[in-house]
């Protein structure tokens, strides 16, 4: 049975209350305010911005000394220079305003740069994941674990793909090209906090992508290492959480897939 410390406590409750908000709004999807951020494709909308604040409300009066960096409102340091929360409110927020349920909540706390716990709410399929350092992985109060499959052939996996405004395009096509025909299957679900949490729950084998930012993964990461799984750079090198992009997966296939994704890069992705 999971026994969360306080800070794992009080980012569940967080995590829940935004939740709960962010269901309120995609009832009503029609009434949302919605603009573009970098580009036509990157999104957001108020529903994003109030479940920040959500979060940030509730971790703050909880801990007012540590830092947080969020999506929608940047980095702020605390007094305390040693923890930071780290959240994307509304992760799939195209999915989310497209009336597709794959999105979720994630909320990481970081000790001295290394994630220690974290949490993926995901509303809409009532599904709560939490890991806290040492303590497993867990699904709605279950341990989970990633899957025992040890083939790439065997295997699925899930990826980012990149839309517009987004690079490697080139590089993308390449990977597909060689790993449609040595895998069992590759998906895309539009979430990152979905594809690690089902790493994390053996749903999928694997899952990478290339351009991401820290609060799209952190949650995810302590997930799948606690699930037994190993989270790495998206060359197999060690995972840098401000690095900008990933690769997870039960273990067994990761060398294997790290094979594919080092050749594409060595041939140029062309």
């Amino acid at each position: 049975m999971l026994n969360a410390s306080p800070d794992l406590m009080v980012m569940m409750q967080a995590a829940r209350a935004a939740g709960d908000g962010l269901k309120a709004h995609f009832a009503r999807l029609t009434e949302l305010e919605v603009r573009s951020k970098s580009g036509p494709a990157d999104l957001v909308s108020i529903a994003d911005e109030e479940a920040e604040r959500t979060i940030r409300t509730l971790l703050s009066a909880a801990r007012p000394g540590y830092g947080f960096l969020g999506e929608e409102g940047g980095a702020f340091e605390g007094s305390d220079g040693g923890h930071t929360w780290i959240v994307d409110p509304l992760d799939g927020t195209t999915n989310f305003l497209f009336g597709c349920p794959l999105w979720g909540v994630n909320v990481a706390l970081a000790r001295d740069g290394r994630i220690v716990a974290g949490v993926t709410c995901l509303p809409m399929l009532d599904e709560f994941y939490v890991a806290e350092l040492g303590g497993g992985a867990w699904c709605n109060g279950q341990r989970i674990h990633v899957s025992s499959r040890g083939r790439l052939v065997e295997a699925v996996l899930a990826c980012g793909i990149p839309f517009a405004g987004k690079p490697d395009h080139p590089l993308f096509a390449r990977e597909m090209a060689l790993l449609t025909e040595a895998t069992a299957g590759i998906r895309r679900t539009g979430a990152c906090s979905v594809d690690m949490a089902w790493v994390a729950s053996g749903r999928w084998d694997a899952y990478w992508e290339r351009a991401l930012m820290a609060w799209d993964m952190a949650p995810g990461v302590i997930l799948v290492q606690e699930a037994g799984g190993v989270a790495t750079a998206v060359d197999g090198g060690p995972l840098e959480l401000h690095g900008g992009n990933v690769c997870v997966s039960n273990g067994a296939i990761q060398q294997p897939l790290m094979d594919v994704l080092n050749r594409v890069v060595a041939e140029g992705g062309h």
